[in-house]
């Protein structure tokens, strides 16, 4: 059952993305990290662990229940696989990713909603920069990632996944505040997204048939602060022949970075067009797959 709520759960985020009418997962996971940030912050790790514990806990409680509710009231069975699908597909965002980072185009303020890094100083081609690499990145975050741990560990696996990542995007940064409190959860998240990121990057390669991006994106990728995020960034940037990463703005502070790629650093809006091109090409395939293992 789990390869038919999977394939639904992809087609339901295809077509209707983010459902507006309900609070989102992610807004109330981002609710109780505030909330025990505000009450419970100390600058240690031992109440960062705590905090991760908790939350991972409180998801796994109430999407088990869930789930065990909707698979024992004696549903219709292709009622559940609907009902679940439904939920699971909460926890992909292929579709918010695509909108989010197409925006960029015609609205290139808008980069202030997809990244941390200090948008106020940045050029056109920074902000190009910064959206392809948001692109890259969220490829592994907000769909492999959650698509892996949904076909193999079922709903509770996708939210608990959900719920690491969210742990990390608020409280995983390397700063004065954050170093010790989110080093748990940070170190979660790169476990979590070990295999994901790297399904990410091969199949970035394989999409667009470069085989110098398959043969070459680990060497950049690497070089990266975070074990995973800079493969896909790195197999992206070779495939599209331009030069992603170099010294970053966070919090006021440069922070030093590598170029992941050998290509041109001035990035124009026509190369966010070529990455989001990919989507389609992606879109296809796992359906195919999915569509092909359920049919086995």
């Amino acid at each position: 059952m789990l390869l038919e709520i999977t394939l639904l759960a992809y087609l339901i985020d295809k077509l209707f993305g983010e459902f507006n009418f309900i609070r989102h997962p992610v807004i109330i996971m981002g609710d109780y990290i505030k909330w025990f940030e505000k009450y419970f912050y100390k600058d240690n790790i031992f109440n960062g662990a705590i905090l991760t514990t908790t939350l991972l806990s409180v998801v796994f409680i109430v999407i088990h229940f869930i789930t065990w509710a909707v698979e024992n009231i004696n549903l219709w069975q292709n009622l559940e696989i609907i009902i679940l699908a439904l939920l699971a597909s909460t926890t992909i965002a292929s579709k918010m990713l695509y909108d989010s980072v197409k925006d960029i185009i015609t609205n290139p303020k808008n980069i202030q909603y997809l990244v941390s890094r200090d948008t106020k100083i940045l050029s056109r081609s920074d902000i190009n920069k910064a959206s392809i690499e948001t692109y890259a990145e969220n490829l592994s975050d907000g769909v492999i990632a959650p698509v892996f741990y949904l076909l193999f560990f079922g709903v509770e696996g996708a939210f608990i996944y959900k719920a690491i990542n969210t742990l990390d995007s608020m409280v995983g940064y390397r700063n004065e505040r954050y170093e010790n409190f989110g080093k748990f959860s940070a170190i979660l998240d790169d476990v979590a997204n070990y295999i994901p990121a790297r399904i990410t990057a091969l199949l970035i390669a394989l999409l667009f048939l470069s085989k110098e991006a398959l043969l070459n994106f680990y060497a950049y990728g690497k070089k990266h602060d975070s074990p995973n995020a800079g493969h896909p960034i790195s197999v992206m940037a070779i495939s599209l022949g331009i030069k992603l990463g170099g010294d970053t703005a966070y919090f006021g502070k440069i922070k030093k970075k590598s170029y992941f790629g050998n290509g041109r650093k001035e990035i124009c809006s026509n190369d966010i067009e070529k990455a989001l091109l990919m989507q389609r090409r992606l879109d296809i395939f796992i359906l195919l797959i999915l569509v092909g293992v359920l049919f086995i």
